[in-house]
């Protein structure tokens, strides 16, 4: 019990910090930035149900307050803006891609962590995304769609780095990862 709480609140970190990497933002007003992958990492390592928790911990930080997200926001009024639906999906990725991770125990955890994070942390994340997109700026899916597809080969590319440095942890601390328990 301790334990997990231990890394629940060490991932629910390792994502703020991973926001605080500098940021560029884009037409679409959505920043990249690497906080997307410590989403991923709290599913590959934790599994579905600490994963889950560990960023809802990281966003009930953001909801008091603290400057967790990119370029220092923070506050209740990040739940309204544009990007909102990604927030309101970053539990649900995390979630799926544990459970990815948990049900494909049989498969080789690189190509898991990479499967998982693709699914869950880019392909879940983008629908929330998209959707919130698509309801506050008053577009349809597709228009809002369009106007974040130029962020889906960075979040590749962060799928493969969440692969592998999972795959790396599980080679140097097997017992460290959560979402396979030995």
């Amino acid at each position: 019990m301790e334990r997990s709480i231990a890394y629940i609140a060490l991932f629910a970190a390792l994502t703020a910090a991973l926001g605080l990497v500098p940021q560029i933002t884009l037409a679409s007003g959505v920043p990249v930035t690497a906080q997307s992958m410590g989403i991923m990492l709290c599913g590959t390592v934790l599994g579905a149900r600490r994963g889950f928790l560990a960023v809802l911990l990281f966003l009930l930080l953001v909801a008091l307050g603290l400057p967790l997200l990119s370029g220092g926001r923070g506050g209740l009024g990040v739940f309204g803006s544009p990007t909102a639906g990604f927030l309101f999906g970053f539990p649900v990725a995390a979630f799926v891609t544990g459970l990815i991770m948990e049900r494909m125990r049989s498969v080789a955890v690189l190509p898991t962590a990479i499967l998982a994070s693709l699914i869950g942390g880019v392909l879940v994340l983008y629908l929330f995304g998209v959707t919130g997109m698509a309801i506050t700026l008053k577009k349809s899916f597709f228009e809002a769609a369009a106007l974040i597809l130029v962020y889906i080969p960075g979040d590749l590319l962060k799928a493969v780095i969440t692969g592998l440095l999972t795959s790396g942890l599980a080679r140097a601390r097997p017992g460290s990862l959560l979402s396979r328990p030995a």
